[in-house]
């Protein structure tokens, strides 16, 4: 059930902006375990667009496939016109460069401060920002987009979990991607927090006219943010489309995505 209806954002639809990322026919098989069946996304530039699915229905992999962590069996992958498939291993760092990713959790190493967090991607990248000999203004920078620039000498540990995850944010944000991927960036927070996490998510899409593709579970997440969701059932794009469209979808495999 697939659905083709072109879903308006902003001026133009979507159909019309130039696609960031381009999934075609992918397949993913552990052994028996067929986890990606075919499996067809394409994100659009400057959109909010979700991945709603259960676990293990493969959004991780496909995640893997995308930044060339995994070879899939068999499809096509390009992000930002670039044919995964086709990049070697400097390539696949220089397009990484322009990737975000909040991890599910936050995952700030422990035994760094927050400054010391926010500036291993930009050790780890050096050809994207050039030579640079003072990092401040980059950390406080991407601290102030989250509202945290207090924190920067603070450690991990002295965090809350809010905190902890706009600390995430600002991380992900630091090498100015296009993309940024969100991993359940909900996961674990309490509503009022998880709603102004939603709000960074939004306020850095404008400030910075990222592309975001957003794994979650959480149906409020998926209301607010969207512009469109796809869901992953048995490998595949089952479903597509705003999130008022689809919940008003018969189908009970849908359905059973937006019950409470």
């Amino acid at each position: 059930m697939i659905m083709e209806k072109e879903i308006a954002v902003g001026p133009e639809s979507v159909k019309e902006k130039k696609v960031i990322i381009d999934i075609k026919g992918l397949y993913k098989s552990f052994g028996e375990n067929h986890v990606l069946n075919g499996f067809n996304m394409k994100l659009y530039e400057g959109e909010n667009l979700v991945v709603m699915g259960k676990s293990g229905s493969g959004k991780s992999v496909m995640i893997k496939c995308l930044v060339g962590l995994m070879e899939p069996d068999k499809g096509y992958v390009s992000v930002m016109e670039h044919d995964i498939s086709t990049l070697d291993q400097e390539s696949l760092d220089v397009l990484r460069a322009d990737i975000g990713f909040l991890f599910q959790g936050s995952a700030l190493y422990d035994s760094m401060t927050v400054r010391e967090n926010l500036e291993f991607p930009m050790r780890r990248h050096r050809k994207k920002l050039g030579d640079i000999e003072d990092t401040t203004p980059f950390v406080m920078e991407a601290l102030e987009s989250v509202g945290l620039e207090h924190t920067m000498e603070l450690m991990p540990a002295e965090l809350s979990g809010g905190m902890k995850r706009r600390v995430a944010l600002a991380r992900a944000i630091i090498l100015r991607p296009k993309i940024i991927f969100y991993d359940e960036p909900t996961s674990g927070l309490d509503p009022i927090t998880s709603k102004e996490i939603i709000e960074l998510m939004r306020s850095i899409q404008k400030k910075y006219g990222t592309s975001s593709l957003i794994i979650t579970h959480d149906v409020d997440c998926a209301r607010v943010i969207s512009e469109r969701i796809i869901l992953l059932v048995d490998g595949v794009n089952y479903a597509e489309g705003s999130y008022h469209e689809l919940i008003k979808s018969k189908d009970a495999k849908v359905q059973a995505f937006f019950k409470k």
